[in-house]
């Protein structure tokens, strides 16, 4: 596998503070490696088909360059991994986390029959970086890349500086957030053009903090292989008229009913910061739990974040949930940054769900 490039890589300068970071992604430009993402490449004339099959999203419906979030289940309807699926004029392209695609080469190979479809691990092949930000798109335009006309979960191929450059504008619900996928000395020389231009070399913690403020869940921490997709709040990932695939029945079956019993939900911590993991209690009685939590320095002070599942009875009872040294008061997603900046403190900036 192609190494991913590292903070030395992309930069020669001192790296700032991760809350000077996170000032970057929020309110400029913050540039991060990535070096946590691989990619499956499906190919054959049967590929479209088969993969609708598959996946919990309309891959049948997609054009040229476009791309959706997408789960794949078991057949009781569990999630067994995640990832975005772009279409190009002859493959399918599947971008998730490095450690996933083993398993779900796995897993998708078992169900091609007498199908022609052929799987292949391409993460080797290019090397990628984000940058995102409010000034991103400005940034790319000005060394020569086009950004701004791009749509959200789509994907681009251009060429800079007599080499191949792929982009895509990948989902970010608080600032823009872009990837760039480039043999590996290319994508070098195209990030310091960036850290030059102003962007600011970002680790993975100021990335952290950011899925937190957006309250996007990450498979393997706060998805896990025993949640149902509706459990999860992340409706992008379904269609409900696009026929049969893996795991459709329990899905269905859920939609009639109308509502599952946990919901994901973002939290304000007050007290301690426990560890993920941890459970929440409402009268004695377990509730939900954390699954991602983080003490996060904002301009306007450190706010306390988590993210987890309560069980909707809780929800509605709009009780405080208590875990060992603090209380965690569920919020809207995701967390209104532009609200913390006006107000005295940011602790006063949450809406209650």
């Amino acid at each position: 596998m192609m190494p991913p490039l590292t903070n030395l890589e992309i930069s020669s300068l001192q790296t700032p503070n991760p809350a000077q970071q996170l000032a970057a992604l929020l309110d400029g430009a913050g540039l991060s490696p990535i070096d946590n993402v691989g990619w499956i490449r499906v190919t054959g004339e049967d590929r479209v088909r088969w993969l609708n099959g598959m996946v919990t999203n309309s891959i049948q419906n997609l054009k040229p360059s476009k791309g959706c979030y997408n789960f794949l289940l078991s057949v009781q309807g569990r999630i067994q991994g995640d990832g975005y699926i772009f279409a190009e004029p002859d493959a399918l392209l599947l971008e998730t986390a490095s450690e996933q695609v083993p398993s779900l080469m796995s897993l998708l190979d078992r169900f091609i029959i007498m199908d022609d479809v052929e799987l292949s691990d391409s993460s080797a092949d290019q090397s990628g970086f984000s940058i995102s930000g409010p000034k991103a798109a400005a940034l790319l335009e000005g060394i020569g890349i086009s950004a701004a006309s791009l749509g959200e979960l789509e994907l681009r191929t251009t060429v800079w500086n007599s080499a191949k450059v792929t982009i895509i504008h990948a989902y970010s619900p608080l600032v823009p957030r872009f990837e760039l996928w480039a043999a590996s000395e290319t994508a070098v020389v195209l990030s310091q053009a960036l850290l030059s231009a102003g962007a600011v070399t970002c680790d993975q913690q100021s990335q952290e903090w950011l899925r937190l403020l957006e309250g996007t869940p990450r498979y393997g921490t706060d998805i896990r292989d025993r949640e149902l997709p509706q459990e999860t709040g992340q409706t992008r990932a379904l269609h409900f008229s696009k026929g049969c695939y893996l795991g459709q029945e329990i899905v269905e079956r859920i939609r009639s009913r109308g509502n599952v019993h946990r919901a994901f939900t973002a939290f304000r911590l007050e007290g301690v910061v426990p560890a993920s993991n941890t459970l929440l209690e409402v009268e004695d009685k377990q509730v939900g739990e954390l699954t991602s939590v983080a003490a996060i320095p904002l301009p306007t002070g450190t706010i306390q974040l988590g993210l987890g599942y309560v069980r909707r009875e809780a929800l509605e009872r709009n009780l405080p949930l208590q875990y060992p040294g603090g209380t965690a008061i569920p919020i809207s997603r995701p967390f209104n940054t532009v609200e913390a900046s006006k107000s005295p403190s940011a602790s006063e900036s949450f809406e209650r769900v």
